[in-house]
């Protein structure tokens, strides 16, 4: 039995990353001008994070236990 990544839950948390990134540039630039927008980005970009969170925390599982089950 091989390791197996699951990449597709990583390619989902990279762009979640990504959307991440977007937003938190937004209330970067929105900061001055309209923290309301500014607020809503960093809310956007709190959830995509806990997105990014959980998947990665998926993978890491799985391979932890593909490795204990290798090991028995």
């Amino acid at each position: 039995m091989t390791n197996q990544i699951d990449t597709n839950k990583l390619k989902q948390a990279e762009a979640a990353s990504s959307l991440a990134k977007d937003a938190i540039t937004q209330a970067i630039e929105q900061s001055a001008a309209n923290t309301v927008l500014a607020q809503e980005a960093l809310k956007q970009a709190s959830t995509e994070i806990a997105q990014v969170q959980t998947l990665i925390s998926q993978v890491q599982s799985q391979l932890q236990t593909q490795a204990s089950s290798q090991s028995e």
